[in-house]
């Protein structure tokens, strides 16, 4: 099941998300992070922490979930 994450600004960084959702304590650790573990956006192997997540981005992260990014009020895509 893929969980929404509603965009506040026209995008967001894969630093962010990873602040956001509690998978890191400070954007400094996004780069360890990234190099230590493997993240999809849109099905590709993203490695880049100031990656630019627009709505309509997949993002996967083994064993944390799979988030799925809209702009508030958009209908889910993701279905």
């Amino acid at each position: 099941m893929k969980e929404k994450i509603i965009l506040k600004t026209e995008y967001m960084t894969l630093a962010q998300l990873l602040k956001e959702l509690d998978v890191i304590s400070s954007g400094g650790q996004a780069k360890w992070y990234l190099q230590e573990n493997t993240v999809f956006v849109n099905g590709e192997i993203e490695n880049r922490r100031g990656r630019k997540l627009y709505a309509g981005t997949m993002i996967e992260i083994p064993e944390i979930g799979t988030f799925f990014m809209t702009e508030k009020g958009t209908k889910d895509a993701s279905k």
